[in-house]
């Protein structure tokens, strides 16, 4: 059965981006366009995995982030953020919100699939 991945990104470009490399390596996509959405489809189905931008209208991935870690249900699940910042303060304060891992945008689709594989392990 393939794991299941959320996209959450306010670039329509970068969600196109992100589904066709994860497609193309098997996982089933679900997408949101900012953290308050992607809460919203949370709702519906339990990623396996959620890759996040921290630049978004309405709830940043800072508070996506901390709103994912606040329903038990998703403690545990892996969250990748997916950025074009990569300051050491950003990605403290990623890690400070249970972010699991960091990428620097742009990205290699190769990279992504194999950090998801590795996370979602």
């Amino acid at each position: 059965m393939s794991k299941i991945v959320l996209t959450v990104d306010d670039s329509r470009t970068m969600r196109d981006m992100l589904r066709l490399a994860l497609v193309d390596a098997g996982f089933t996509v679900i997408q949101a366009e900012d953290g308050e959405h992607g809460l919203e489809v949370m709702r519906e189905g339990v990623p396996d995995v959620i890759v996040t931008d921290i630049n978004m209208p309405r709830l940043d991935g800072y508070g996506f982030i901390e709103g994912v870690r606040a329903d038990p249900q998703y403690r545990a699940t892996p969250i990748l953020v997916l950025s074009t910042e990569s300051s050491p303060e950003k990605k403290m304060r990623a890690r400070e919100a249970s972010a699991s891992g960091w990428i620097v945008k742009p990205f290699s689709p190769e990279k992504l699939v194999e950090a998801i594989r590795r996370v979602a392990a």
